[in-house]
């Protein structure tokens, strides 16, 4: 391999990330407010299935899978943990009676045959924290045991999906941590 076929190889690296949580978490909220300006739609719907988004942000060339919350499509999160670098678990704080769903999903997530045994990052966003009442990161943390997590590097964000609050701040954690792995 020659110099510049190594020099532009740095750059685009390619990622895939995968988005779960709970239906009506705030997950294509807040993979609008990730991706470009240009490509993000004014009305959000729930999705359904799965909708993917290629695009790129610094040196790497991100693939976004945005998996449905909705119970009849959470079997399909486990498609996508094969290719996965990197996951974004969000957390709706507001809703506290379905967090001990949420950590079921987790649990789930965390013993899949395709996670289990690699580093996969994971980014928690704790979302719609302008909520009054809701659940703070730390007892976010808590309610899904997060401690616990000792294979993988992790972290919790707060996060707006409305207004993109400590949606960039997680964003920069999950993009140094892909970045690590692929040097």
């Amino acid at each position: 391999m020659g110099f510049f076929s190594r020099f532009f190889t740095r750059f685009n690296k390619p990622v895939n990330v995968v988005v779960v949580g709970l239906d009506d978490a705030g997950k294509t909220t807040i993979m609008n407010r990730i991706m470009p300006q240009k490509g993000q739609p004014t009305e959000v719907v729930p999705t359904v299935g799965f909708h993917a988004e290629t695009f790129d942000k610094g040196s790497l060339k991100f693939t976004v899978f945005d998996m449905s919350g909705a119970g009849q499509y959470r079997d399909l999160w486990g498609q996508k943990y094969a290719e996965a670098d990197a996951v974004i678990f969000v957390i709706d704080c507001k809703d506290k009676i379905r967090v001990c769903i949420a950590k079921n999903e987790l649990d789930n997530m965390l013993a899949h045959e395709d996670l289990a045994q690699k580093r996969t990052p994971i980014l928690f966003f704790a979302n719609k924290m302008d909520i009054a009442g809701c659940l703070n990161t730390g007892e976010c943390s808590d309610a899904l045991d997060l401690h616990r997590i000792k294979d993988k590097p992790w972290h919790i964000a707060h996060s707006n999906g409305l207004t993109g609050d400590g949606i960039p701040e997680g964003v920069a954690w999950l993009t140094d941590k892909l970045l690590e792995a692929h040097r």
